[in-house]
């Protein structure tokens, strides 16, 4: 009797220990248990720790709901204005209802790479290239709320979409790159005359400046010879300032005179000045030769014939230009002097 009643308690003990080890489970702090009872939902949803089911009767089947990173596959797409790109992604969620979870969609992961798939190619085909390649924010934002809007009903929630690469074609590098080096090229050459300008502009002004102050341009030399001459393996030539040769020049010139004084005459004038004297002389001895027709002439017109011509104008600067000269002594013109007195 006593080994039945020991031999029951431990068939007892031992089912009882059978059935704790079926019904016993565990869950996790980021997991949430959802029990289905004979194939029907209970409305109670296991939190983390040690939870009992019915064995053969409950299932309990557990929900992670830390945020999963699930990369999108590259998707092949042709934009807006026409360019064959590729673009891959990458996708942020998690599950804000594990009951929703596992009741309303079979597997939530592939529903929402699927989803992911779908609208990553409806972006592209809705964008331009150059959107795609600067402006992600707002593709990313978009792509979001298109992912985001039928995982809602699946108790997923979309924590955030990035678009991690767009591969373009090598075409379309080789040309976008020729694109960027001319426009870089371009805002050189604008900034390289804007600088020209500039210069030019203060280039003016301090030639004013050194036009009203002489003595600038000076300092200025001497501050460039003192530039050149810091370093010693250069040959430094001085040209001489042409402002220091006037003012040498200028030091150089005698002083006014206060009174004229009459100059010597240059050679070459004064050989001038002898022909013409001697014309006049010449003139004289022609007209003193006897002639057949002159012998009745009265002696008043004989003395009209021996006037002096009239000098030129060519004899008037140059008698001005020579000091005075006495006049040539004539022995004629004087003797008929004295028989006219």
């Amino acid at each position: 009797m006593i080994e039945e009643l020991v031999t029951a308690g431990l068939t007892l003990g031992s089912v009882g220990a059978v059935y704790v080890a079926a019904a016993a489970r565990v869950v996790k702090q980021y997991e949430r248990g959802v029990v289905l009872r004979l194939g029907k939902l209970r409305s109670e949803v296991r939190g983390p720790g040690f939870t009992m089911i019915v064995p053969f009767v409950d299932r309990l089947q557990k929900v992670n709901m830390q945020i999963v990173t699930m990369p999108v596959p590259g998707q092949e797409g042709i934009t807006r204005d026409n360019v064959t790109v590729r673009v891959d992604a990458v996708v942020y969620f998690k599950v804000v209802d594990a009951a929703d979870a596992v009741i309303r969609v079979e597997d939530y992961r592939f529903a929402v790479a699927q989803m992911a798939q779908t609208s990553l190619r409806s972006i592209i085909g809705k964008s331009e290239l150059d959107d795609l390649l600067s402006n992600r924010e707002k593709l990313n934002q978009g792509l979001e709320l298109m992912i985001d809007s039928p995982a809602v009903e699946w108790g997923v929630s979309i924590d955030r979409v990035e678009i991690k690469d767009v591969s373009l074609p090598e075409t379309m590098k080789r040309s976008m790159a020729r694109q960027a080096e001319a426009d870089r090229e371009r805002r050189a050459r604008v900034i390289n005359a804007d600088a020209e300008l500039q210069a030019s502009k203060k280039l003016a002004e301090a030639a004013k400046e050194m036009a009203d102050t002489p003595s600038a341009l000076q300092l200025r030399l001497l501050q460039t010879v003192v530039a050149v001459a810091a370093e010693k393996n250069s040959t430094l030539v001085l040209p001489f300032p042409v402002e220091l040769l006037r003012f040498l020049e200028r030091a150089q010139q005698p002083a006014p005179p206060s009174q004229e004084q009459p100059s010597m005459p240059s050679p070459e004038l004064f050989a001038q000045l002898q022909k013409l004297l001697a014309q006049p002389q010449q003139q004289l001895a022609e007209a003193k030769e006897p002639s057949a027709g002159s012998s009745s002439e009265s002696p008043s017109e004989s003395s009209s014939e021996l006037e002096r011509p009239v000098p030129s104008t060519a004899e008037q600067s140059l008698r001005e230009q020579l000091p005075p000269v006495p006049e040539p002594f004539d022995p004629d013109s004087g003797g008929s002097k004295s028989g006219q007195v």
